[in-house]
């Protein structure tokens, strides 16, 4: 299976608006949601969930579940210690230099491992504290460990069961079901860890929009995929939301209701509020019908394929950049000069290149150093967290 790089791109392009975004400079706001009220990580966890579909179900097809369930629990595996060893970098090196220098950033970001450092460790460990910047990976994790027996009873029985429930859940989530789990989990264990400390994306709203990527990824495993065509009327509604949503996002700023909190909500992202999955959706409908031929038209980036291909490594490296950051010029960017905005910005994306270049030549050492035979799939697929994380 050859690469897909426009898929590769566009998770390129996710990650420069991700790091765009995080790093506390003047573009930070100007360039968030730039599409309309949807940021980043949506992008970035549908293409992540798309491609371990295709992937993965191209290997249950080729070598059986038994194969396709290791290679997920392997990943999942590779994703835990990357985030591993994110959490280790954020609560010694970051740490120490947010307390030496004295940066409230940094000490507003790990409040409670400063007040709580063993159970923050053990906790955040166990995929349960998650900081501010890191609660992307440990859901993506969550959702590799699941995927295996989604994608098989999918493979075998249908996805119309496999969407109902996922929607079912998502739906639940937007009245508090995650805030209902957690007091359970409470009542149950005595968890000791707020719940505002748990991660601000609600897993119960974000897996649907896993499960719908792995589904459409997976659907394009078949003999004979049927290619994804929308009737006009749905086009022309997509298209009609998505120039809404894109006008109303640059006239009036990021809080679409401006000061009211109630209809703001409608647009959360962290539980992927109705208005806002509306604005996804319309927006992965215009991709879909009007990619192909902007394609055709379009200039190939390789700079942003590199960066999708190598999505992992890329995106734990631009948590360090931001951390990074962070502690050495705080969060606020109107106490230094623009020309360190300009500084900062270009020193972190030649990081992120740096990395992605690395990672993608010991991947081809790797590859030439293994006896002949079809690709490794873990090169192949390119997967890596949405991010989620």
């Amino acid at each position: 299976m050859t690469r897909r790089w426009e898929l590769d791109a566009l998770r390129g392009l996710m990650l420069v608006l991700m790091t765009v975004t995080h790093l506390p400079t003047r573009l930070s706001s100007p360039l968030g949601q730039p599409f309309g009220y949807v940021s980043a990580a949506e992008g970035f966890v549908l293409l992540s969930a798309y491609m371990a579909g295709m992937v993965y179900g191209q290997m249950a097809n080729r070598k059986g579940i038994d194969a396709m369930r290791v290679a997920f629990w392997r990943r999942a595996v590779k994703v835990y210690a990357c985030h591993a060893a994110t959490l280790l970098f954020l609560f010694t090196v970051i740490a120490a230099l947010g307390l030496r220098i004295d940066e409230p950033a940094v000490k507003d970001l790990i409040s409670y491992y400063l007040a709580h450092p063993l159970t923050a460790l053990l906790a955040g460990l166990l995929l349960i504290y998650k900081p501010p910047l890191l609660d992307i990976l440990p859901m993506y994790i969550l959702f590799m460990l699941a995927s295996p027996w989604v994608l098989a009873h999918g493979l075998r029985g249908g996805w119309r069961s496999v969407m109902a429930v996922s929607l079912g859940l998502w739906v639940l989530a937007q009245f508090g079901l995650g805030h209902w789990v957690y007091d359970s989990a409470v009542a149950f264990t005595g968890l000791a860890v707020p719940f505002h400390e748990t991660g601000a994306f609600g897993t119960f709203s974000w897996q649907f929009l896993w499960i719908l990527g792995l589904w459409m990824g997976a659907s394009r495993t078949e003999a004979a995929p049927v290619p994804f065509v929308f009737p006009r009327w749905a086009v022309a509604l997509a298209v009609l939301v998505a120039v809404v949503c894109l006008v109303w996002r640059h006239a009036v700023g990021q809080a679409p209701f401006l000061s009211n909190a109630s209809l703001n909500l409608l647009f959360d992202k962290w539980q992927l509020a109705p208005l806002r999955l509306l604005d996804l959706l319309a927006l992965m409908v215009v991709a879909i019908r009007f990619g192909p031929a902007l394609m055709r038209h379009f200039p190939r980036l390789p700079a942003l394929e590199m960066l999708g291909a190598a999505s992992l490594a890329v995106f734990c490296m631009h948590l360090v950049v931001v951390l990074l950051v962070l502690a050495f010029l705080g969060a606020d960017p109107a106490v230094h000069p623009a020309w360190l905005d300009a500084l900062v910005v270009v020193a972190s994306f030649a990081a992120l290149h740096a990395v992605a270049w690395l990672t993608l030549r010991l991947d081809r050492l790797d590859a030439a150093e293994k006896p002949s035979g079809p690709a490794p799939q873990s090169h192949v697929a390119g997967t890596g967290p949405a991010a989620p994380p």
